[in-house]
């Protein structure tokens, strides 16, 4: 749902706030008892891990808010208040990579051309995958903006200025862009895992491949290797920290100048081929979220976080990857409340400095390259710094970011239903195929290391 943002002097509902803070509390604490969850499919198997409760849990509670007591009926200002701590809150998982990416820059540059080339299969994967099935399918050039990019905001703006958001390639990525959003995270989480357990490819390959530009996604696919590689689970998060960097950088320009070419391209090749003859599939004309919703949501307004709002969500969730590590991996939690502490330090100077140049570079940018700073093997305190973030588990900051992803997904239900089978399954193939693609790409360079 698009949110009609305030002016600042807007104040927050500080009830939706205490609400959405402690069920996430509760949730993200429930889901690392609960523990990992191994699925045995045939030659492989797929892990369902605490985060992945913690989405489903929040999920089923926004879904199901008219029926439950009043503490727990998460209304839609809620959801849309989720949302915009988890983008909030995605920044400390940012943080944590970066620092860990910072000590391991030496043998990042060993692999460095893999990092690099890599990235191509973020851009032809998607479409190699995607385009065939949604033609086989009957959809049109739905098509070009459903499989050009795994349509996050950049590929969303790319569209809208390329074609118009009314236009047949808006209707695919805001598809694309819905289904991410919704399944995406839970959908990456399972591939990567199942893949992962073939035991086909390098772990640091699978940790690239991971690096597909969206942090939930990264996420989820970081913790689904990891479970399979506990062994390597630092080494794995590093080098999808690194690639995650170059997608969500340069990626987002090569985008522009080669994977939607691509795509028109392929769709222009392919189209007589694989299409002419089938029925066209209607999608749906898809408004952005909230008119989408419009006929059975009333409107929200949520204003947008001030600087002390987001200091309160980074503190909230520093508590809440406190007591998940202390639950999920035994660490205590004042052993680890130094490292949260650190981690919050690039994520505030890093924010600071996003604001103070006008946002031209993205925040994520900045975070990470002070936090690389701060574990750069030649920077003072670089060992100790490194030491003591060590005591917090990558896995444990994920939880809390996937928490507040179930909080705010029920909100995007009404447009999910609107999108129709096809074109649900051809955004997940494109999806599919940027981690694929990206991962044999990495494989052929790991031999470096």
């Amino acid at each position: 749902m698009r949110t009609k943002v305030q002016p600042a002097k807007a104040a927050l509902k500080m009830s939706s706030v205490v609400q959405v803070f402690a069920l996430a509390l509760v949730i993200a604490a429930l889901s690392e008892w609960l523990g990992p969850l191994p699925i045995a499919l045939g030659v492989g198997k797929v892990v369902l891990l605490p985060m992945i409760w913690a989405l489903l849990i929040g999920l089923v509670l926004g879904l199901l808010r008219k029926r439950l007591p009043g503490p727990l009926q998460l209304g839609l200002y809620s959801q849309n208040l989720a949302a915009a701590v988890l983008s909030c809150a995605l920044f400390l998982f940012i943080a944590k990579l970066g620092l860990m990416v910072g000590g391991s820059l030496p043998q990042l540059a060993k692999v460095g051309w893999g990092l690099a080339l890599q990235e191509l299969g973020n851009l032809v994967g998607c479409v190699a995958l995607g385009m065939p099935v949604a033609l086989l399918l009957g959809i049109k050039r739905e098509a070009i903006g459903a499989t050009f990019s795994i349509g996050r905001e950049p590929g969303l703006a790319i569209i809208g200025e390329r074609f118009g958001m009314d236009s047949p390639e808006g209707r695919g990525v805001l598809a694309e862009y819905i289904t991410g959003t919704l399944i995406g995270a839970i959908f990456i989480s399972l591939l990567a895992g199942f893949i992962a357990s073939l035991g086909i490819f390098h772990p640091i390959a699978l940790g690239m491949g991971a690096g597909v530009g969206s942090g939930s996604m990264t996420a989820a696919a970081v913790g689904a290797v990891a479970a399979q590689y506990p062994e390597m689970g630092e080494q794995i998060a590093t080098f999808a920290a690194a690639a995650n960097l170059i997608a969500t950088t340069v990626g987002t320009y090569l985008t522009l100048f080669i994977s939607l070419p691509l795509a028109v391209r392929a769709y222009q090749w392919l189209e007589p081929i694989l299409g002419s003859k089938r029925k066209a599939a209607l999608v749906e004309k898809l408004a952005p979220a909230a008119q989408a919703n419009q006929a059975e949501e009333e409107k929200v307004d949520v204003p947008a976080l001030s600087l002390g709002m987001r200091l309160l969500c980074w503190v909230w969730v520093g508590a809440m990857v406190l007591i998940g590590n202390r639950i999920g991996y035994g660490t205590p939690m004042l052993d680890a409340l130094p490292g949260v502490l650190i981690i919050i330090i690039p994520v505030l100077v890093g924010d600071l400095i996003y604001m103070a140049t006008g946002r031209k570079l993205p925040a994520v940018c900045w975070i990470s390259f002070i936090a690389m700073a701060m574990t750069f093997p030649q920077m003072p305190l670089a060992a100790e710094v490194t030491a003591l973030t060590g005591k917090v588990s990558f896995l444990a900051m994920i939880t809390p970011m996937l928490t507040f992803a179930g909080l705010s997904l029920a909100k995007d239900i009404p447009a999910f239903r609107r999108l129709g089978w096809r074109i649900v399954l051809v955004s997940l193939l494109a999806n599919a195929g940027v981690f694929l693609a990206a991962t044999m790409i990495a494989q052929t360079f790991v031999h470096t290391l």
